[in-house]
């Protein structure tokens, strides 16, 4: 997929599933920029924090499958 297909795929996305996709990749983003500053944290960890914390509003629960 090029780069143009990824624009064309993201801006056809609604504004909530735009935020979950944000939100469920803290823990990857924040675990990659820990480890760049050598200060590697588990991923579950940083997901057990994020976990505490309430999701925006915009953000509903996803159905189960």
């Amino acid at each position: 997929m090029t780069a143009k297909e990824n624009i064309t795929r993201w801006r056809s996305l609604t504004p909530e599933e735009k935020l979950r996709r944000r939100w469920e990749a803290i823990p990857t983003n924040v675990a990659r920029s820990m480890a760049f500053e050598r200060e590697p944290v588990e991923v579950a960890r940083i997901r057990e924090t994020l976990a505490q914390i309430t999701p925006p509003a915009l953000l509903k629960p996803r159905m189960a499958p």
